[in-house]
């Protein structure tokens, strides 16, 4: 699995005109599925995602994490990030899961988020999305399981 994560201040995600998920606080995280990926990637991921510590504290220290604050996260799945740009000039996607694959991790990556009180607001699987955000920082990570 691959993670762009991204602190912001607001975002929301919008399908066909609608408003299908928003967040206030919270991070963004634009999630990615590669065909060798297990429930034991989306674990170790969204244990990683909760307990970033990308927050500051009263020194203005990156010290606190997601949990520490209170914020919520927006999930989008982005299999975009799997390509590989390396020859010629269109991306080659072969590295990004199936479909019916990459659908099943990343909706059992959203409901261990969930489990641990996050939070978790989506965008729809496989659909072509709107994503705004406020980046608060600008702070973006990204999070790899391999």
């Amino acid at each position: 699995m691959r993670i762009v994560v991204q602190r912001s201040k607001e975002a929301q995600v919008t399908v066909d005109g609608e408003v299908v998920g928003k967040i206030d606080k919270g991070l963004v995280l634009l999630v990615g599925v590669t065909h060798e990926d297990k429930e034991e990637d989306a674990v170790f991921l969204a244990d990683k995602v909760a307990n970033l510590r990308i927050f500051e504290d009263e020194a203005d220290k990156m010290n606190f994490s997601l949990l520490d604050v209170g914020g919520e996260i927006l999930s989008v799945s982005q299999f975009t990030l799997y390509g590989d740009c390396r020859k010629g000039r269109r991306p080659n996607f072969m590295d990004a899961a199936r479909p019916e694959h990459a659908e099943q991790i990343y909706e059992g990556f959203n409901h261990i988020l969930r489990e641990k009180g996050i939070k978790v607001e989506t965008g729809k699987f496989g659909a072509m999305m709107d994503v705004q955000l406020t980046n608060d920082g600008p702070v973006t990570l990204i999070l790899e399981s391999k």
